[in-house]
C-alpha cells in the first residue's frame, strides 16, 4: 500500500495530499524550470492526478514547451512559491514541486532532464541518468 505524503506552500495557503507512490522523480534544468525556481533546476515528483488532493486557491502561468504542448505552473497567489506544473501531453500526470513537500524524504530523484541547458555550476547527483532533453519514455 502507498503512503500518502503531503506538501505546502511557504505561507501554508496552498495544501495538498498524495495517495500514491510517485511514477517517476527527477531534477529538470530547461530554462522555464531554472526560471521558475529561482535556481539551476527544479525537482519534480510525478504522480497521477487522480490521487492528489489539492485546497486552496493557486496561480496559473501557461506556457508553450519546446515540445509545443503547453505547460501550466501553479503558484501560491499569496506566497509565490510554486505547487506543481501540468504538461497537456501528459494530461493523467501532475508534476508536484519537491520544495513543497513537508518531508523533503520523500524525493528520490531518478533521472536529470534537459541537462544540455544546465548551468556548470548547478551540479547534481552524478551517478543519475542525464538526458539531453526529455527522455523518450516522457516525450508526448
Amino acid at each position: 500500500m502507498p503512503e500518502a505524503f503531503q506538501g505546502r506552500c511557504l505561507c501554508g495557503a496552498v495544501h495538498y495530499e498524495c495517495n500514491a507512490d510517485p511514477l517517476m522523480s527527477g531534477h529538470c534544468q530547461c530554462a522555464d524550470c531554472r526560471k521558475s525556481s529561482g535556481t539551476g533546476h527544479s525537482s519534480h515528483l510525478a504522480v497521477s492526478r487522480a490521487f492528489v488532493t489539492i485546497s486552496g486557491d493557486v496561480t496559473v502561468y501557461d506556457k508553450p514547451a519546446d515540445s509545443g504542448h503547453v505547460v501550466s505552473r501553479a503558484f501560491c497567489p499569496r506566497c509565490g512559491a510554486p505547487i506543481y506544473s501540468l504538461n497537456d501531453a501528459m494530461p493523467d500526470l501532475i508534476f508536484l514541486r519537491a520544495s513543497s513537500l513537508d518531508d523533503l524524504e520523500v524525493f528520490k530523484p531518478q533521472m536529470i532532464v534537459y541537462a544540455s541547458r544546465g548551468a556548470s555550476w548547478d551540479i547534481s547527483d552524478t551517478n543519475l541518468p542525464r538526458f539531453e532533453t526529455m527522455p523518450p519514455m516522457m516525450k508526448g
